[in-house]
């Protein structure tokens, strides 16, 4: 049987009870893996994580559901019947933290909500991601990435001007609903250290992808002007934005009078400098639509690496527009260690993006494990964790429960 013992980490001792599928949940506690708690995933006998049937895949494994569910342990339960919810609240009784994102109502149907577990586990701090939050008027919503990104006005700022709404290319609303998931997890879970006491976390993808919208709001507030899609510009600082080169893209970003100095004199423009339309930000974020094509012109006429060589020696900020394939071969990438090989027992090695957390006080993350294959420690956790004989784990395997 596999080992239920927690790896290293700056969390190792911390044991999840993951209930959750696709993304928002997984990719929450992925995280939480990555710093070394015990993960125990519980899915669907038979099916698994829906995720699972996402691609592209590897050797029949979905490469999609590997790169958010490394590190962690798969058991199946079924929820649904009676006995798969008492092995939850059992487990449940041996778990620091559970975490699931179910729309709301739906624990309370399997007997697993938050208040049914905080009388049987006082200090389990218990996390809830759904599309809206557990309140309101848009609680019982489903919601996918797509639909928080239109709601939340983020798609009312992303693209250009003038063009149809996009989404952003990575699904940051699940992302953000992750990123704020662990943040409040970590907090309640020190709380619960002190003072004995868990508490419920409920987050909202809507919420989280509201507080993403930087000072969209605050812009809005005080100028009572409707922000729209500025394509790569900034809306408050200029040149702040892509330009073309001879053979690509390059980004520019000249974020105060002194860098805006150095750039006129690299792109030998210093009449720039002292043209009344463009001597101060405020000036020329105004008179955006006037200085683009003046920038433009020169920085066509040099291919991408020569312009970083050149405004890199300048001091100034700035950078290719790499694609995918250049970034997974980034020199800085790979000398932070940011793109990880994991090896899959069944389907074999799978690149994927490493944690980006580094901590002075603890040793270089170790090799991640792969994701689970499905079930593949249901009888090693219900064994260790719940003491159930081989008898008593094949009499649930027949009844369906497991």
């Amino acid at each position: 049987m596999a080992e239920t013992k927690p790896a290293g980490g700056i969390l190792a001792g911390t044991r999840v009870l993951d209930l959750t599928r696709v993304l928002a949940g997984p990719f929450a506690s992925m995280i939480l893996a990555d710093l070394g708690a015990e993960v125990l995933k519980v899915e669907l006998p038979g099916t698994g994580d829906e995720a699972r049937g996402f691609g592209p895949f590897l050797k029949e494994e979905s490469a999609y559901f590997m790169s958010v569910n490394r590190g962690k342990k798969s058991l199946t339960i079924d929820l649904r019947k009676a006995e798969g919810q008492d092995l939850a609240r059992s487990l449940a009784a041996s778990c620091d933290v559970l975490l699931e994102n179910f729309r709301p109502g739906s624990m309370a149907r399997f007997g697993l909500d938050f208040e049914t577990l905080h009388q049987l586990c006082p200090k389990l701090v218990y996390a809830s991601i759904s599309g809206f939050g557990q309140t309101g008027p848009y609680a019982q919503r489903p919601a996918y990435d797509v639909i928080i990104q239109a709601m939340s006005g983020l798609a009312s700022i992303t693209g250009i001007d003038g063009q149809p709404p996009v989404r952003v290319g990575s699904s940051i609303a699940d992302l953000g609903a992750a990123l704020y998931g662990v943040i409040g997890i970590l907090a309640a879970l020190g709380r619960a250290r002190e003072s004995g006491v868990g508490q419920h976390l409920d987050v909202s993808m809507l919420d989280c992808q509201v507080a993403l919208l930087e000072n969209a709001i605050a812009r809005y507030d005080v100028t009572g002007e409707v922000p729209r899609p500025l394509g790569s510009r900034h809306p408050a600082i200029t040149p702040f934005q892509f330009f073309e080169a001879a053979d690509g893209y390059i980004v520019v970003a000249a974020g105060n009078e002194s860098l805006w100095r150095r750039l006129c004199e690299a792109l030998e423009r210093p009449e720039l400098v002292v043209d009344e339309r463009f001597d101060s930000n405020a000036r020329r974020t105004a008179n955006h639509a006037a200085l683009e094509p003046l920038l433009a012109a020169p920085l066509r006429r040099r291919s991408v690496d020569d312009w970083c060589q050149r405004l890199g020696d300048a001091g100034i900020p700035c950078g290719p527009i790499q694609d995918i394939a250049q970034v997974v071969t980034d020199p800085q990438v790979s000398a932070r260690g940011m793109i990880a090989r994991v090896s899959h027992p069944q389907s074999g090695e799978l690149a994927m993006p490493a944690s980006p957390l580094r901590f002075s006080g603890e040793p270089p993350p170790p090799a991640p494990r792969p994701a689970p294959r499905l079930g593949e420690d249901t009888d090693a956790v219900l064994g260790d964790l719940l003491g159930l004989g081989e008898a008593e784990i094949a009499r649930l395997r027949e009844a369906e429960v497991i």
